[in-house]
């Protein structure tokens, strides 16, 4: 036998298409579906057209055993083909169009029978449950064939014994007859429900083809291994949303910048993420593109894409590193700025070094020198003796060179004190730079500008001030401006405004602290930061050792451009 040839094989097979796959099943379903209940309803139609028969030969049996004239003549005559017995059984078999009546003695004899020739013989069947006072119905094989019979006892005029039994049968024909002729009527109702079935799988089909896009089961299959591989492998966020802001799908980096596990799929946005802007942005509560927001210590990018079925598509991009980087690079602007001014002063301070050597005053030279070198070590060594943390420290001293060429004085305050035991510098850092920042902005180009740092340990916590000579912050907008993405000031060439306060909330709350602005003494803002959690246990000791701590003092200056300040 030669193999089935290609075309053949594409001939045989299920078309590719949903719309065409989904009709064919549902036809072949209905249509089974058709022929299962049309064999269902005839199994039980049979058995109760035979029951009908029987239950219709014993009512005319018992009406017959119930004519007293019957009764009185099988004790009085002879059978015979002219007796009365078998003219009053004939009336009735012909009233009532049954197929025979048999009316039969104690022995079994007939006196009545639709073949009068069979008057007089034993019955064919068995009369003995009949003849014992038993209704007896069944289908059985005598004389004139295959009938439903129904046997009653016949009992004399006083009902007092039992002088006979009455037979009667219905033919099977007719039984069978009535089935056959019920089949036409049923196949019709079978095909009205086809037809129905067929138009409703046709109409499911065409919309099933409009919703796939008359595309194939392969196709479909192929589709979503792509869709996994691609939200699996991009590096944004993929949130996918339901009309109701429930959460239907998530992918692994998602998972990573929201801080959520699978757990979160099935729950609306506010169940999942808590309250806040992020929250609001992925929702669609807030409107417009490129929306920022933090999430936990991560700077996130998001926008929101509705879908036809009233849900949406989120996407987030981290912007932690890319943010840290635009900071770096504003304070880098700045150094290579106060550097360029110092690179001037200091052409003027060498300027005058070789003035005062040439006109030989030797001793004015060596006490120039002097003082210069001896601001520069006194601004480190003024920083480094209260903030023991070498990442803070070099902060301060580089903010204050910064402040310096902004013509700004920037002060540690006497009371700071702050030991090298920081749990996370980087955080603290991150608060003490943007304070820092944010402050000297708000002191730019005001006369006598000053911001002041006060950093102090108590315990475990860390407590932070920062205070500035600007105009301060109305009372109405204290709770807005750590808000993300709210600000005053004009955006950077490297991103967006509005996450500095933001960040610094969001770090000082992960560590169980908080943060407050209020007025400075004077005028101005004051923002207080405390962390509860910021410094390690002390090491223990050694007997003898001595104790360090704030050095005495008025508050001193950390870097001014100002004569006065230094």
């Amino acid at each position: 036998m030669s193999p089935t040839s290609p075309a053949r094989r594409r001939r045989l097979s299920l078309p590719r298409r949903v719309f065409s796959q989904v009709l064919l099943m549902q036809l072949a379903v209905a249509a089974g579906v058709a022929v299962l209940a049309t064999g269902l309803f005839l199994a039980p139609l049979s058995h109760q057209l035979d029951d009908q028969a029987m239950r219709r030969a014993l009512a005319i049996a018992e009406t017959t055993a119930q004519n007293p004239q019957i009764a009185r003549d099988l004790r009085n005559t002879t059978p015979s083909v002219d007796g009365p017995v078998q003219q009053e059984a004939e009336r009735i078999r012909l009233a009532t169009h049954a197929e025979y009546i048999v009316v039969m003695d104690m022995r079994g004899t007939r006196w009545s029978h639709t073949d009068p020739r069979q008057i007089g013989d034993v019955v064919s069947t068995d009369p003995r449950p009949a003849l014992a006072g038993h209704e007896v119905m069944q289908i059985d094989t005598g004389t004139l064939g295959r009938s439903a019979r129904g046997k009653v006892p016949l009992y004399d005029t006083g009902r007092h014994r039992i002088i006979g039994a009455v037979s009667v049968g219905i033919a099977y024909d007719s039984v069978r007859a009535r089935l056959i002729d019920a089949i036409p009527g049923l196949l019709a109702y079978a095909g009205g429900a086809l037809a129905v079935g067929a138009l409703a799988a046709w109409l499911i089909s065409r919309r099933v083809q409009r919703q796939t896009r008359d595309l194939a089961f392969s196709d479909i299959a192929a589709l979503l291994a792509e869709r996994e591989a691609m939200l699996h492998g991009i590096r944004e966020g993929v949130v996918a949303l339901d009309r109701g802001d429930r959460v239907r799908l998530l992918n692994d980096e998602a998972r990573r910048l929201l801080g959520i596990g699978d757990e979160a799929v099935g729950r609306t946005l506010d169940e999942a993420l808590g309250a806040g802007r992020t929250t609001d942005v992925l929702a669609g509560r807030v409107s417009g593109t490129d929306l920022l927001t933090v999430r936990g210590r991560r700077v996130l990018v998001a926008n929101r894409m509705p879908t036809g079925d009233g849900g949406a598509v989120a996407t987030l991009r981290d912007r932690t590193e890319l943010e840290q980087l635009g900071r770096e690079l504003d304070s880098t602007h700045g150094l290579i700025d106060a550097l360029r001014a110092q690179d001037h002063e200091h052409a003027n301070r060498m300027h005058t070094l070789l003035g005062l050597l040439e006109l030989e005053m030797y001793d004015d030279a060596v006490e120039f020198v002097g003082e210069v070198v001896g601001d520069h070590r006194a601004t480190s060594e003024q920083v480094t003796e209260k903030i023991q943390d070498p990442l803070l420290a070099a902060l301060l001293v580089g903010k204050a060179t910064v402040a310096a060429e902004r013509q700004v004085a920037l002060w540690v305050s006497d009371g700071t004190w702050l030991p090298d035991r920081l749990v996370d510098p980087r955080g603290l850092v991150t608060v003490v730079g943007n304070l820092v920042d944010n402050a000297l902005d708000a002191v730019a180009a005001t006369p006598h500008a000053r911001v002041e740092v006060e950093l102090r340990a108590e315990g475990r916590a860390a407590v932070l001030r920062v205070r500035d000579t600007g105009p301060g912050i109305p009372a109405d907008r204290r709770d807005l401006i750590f808000t993300e993405g709210w600000s005053t000031k004009e955006p950077p060439a490297h991103g967006k405004r509005g996450l500095g306060l933001s960040l610094v909330r969001r770090l000082a709350e992960r560590q169980g602290g908080g943060v407050t602005v209020g007025e400075a003494r004077g005028g101005g803002a004051e923002f207080t930061v405390v962390l509860p959690e910021a410094l390690a246990e002390p090491a223990p000791r050694p007997s003898g050792a001595g104790t360090g701590g704030p050095e005495s003092g008025g508050t001193a200056a950390v870097g001014t451009a100002d004569e006065e300040a230094r």
